[in-house]
């Protein structure tokens, strides 16, 4: 069971939230295999170049249903059994609402609750 910490990020922005996260694991985590699964994971955007100055911003996560996340990092704490990253996210459009529908979505589809009429 991995451990985690989140802290939220409470500044004046227009309508995101930011929250940096530091992840303890059971097994040693590698970042590179990490990043390959958040690339493909849905309702994630990786914006991960701080060489160019991409990273997530809520200014840049306003307006999107994805959330971006980046910063990825061996964790300073928990050495190879932690990860940290970072995390901004529109919390109109990807708030609780949305994630509701998607967790009732996939639960329909997964067939763990059946959509009323298909009895």
């Amino acid at each position: 069971m991995a451990t985690y910490s989140c802290t939220a990020v409470r500044i004046p922005t227009y309508r995101a939230h930011s929250e940096s996260i530091v992840i303890e694991t059971e097994l040693p985590v590698d970042v590179d295999a990490a990043r390959q699964a958040l690339e493909e994971a849905p309702g994630v955007k990786l914006v991960d170049d701080t060489a160019n100055d991409k990273y997530p911003m809520p200014l840049t996560a306003t307006g999107q249903e994805d959330v971006e996340v980046g910063r990825l990092r061996k964790s300073l704490v928990f050495g190879d059994y932690g990860l940290e990253f970072f995390v901004s996210g529109d919390q109109l459009l990807r708030g609780a609402a949305l994630n509701a529908v998607l967790v009732a979505e996939a639960m329909i589809e997964n067939e763990s609750i059946v959509a009323k009429g298909k009895v």
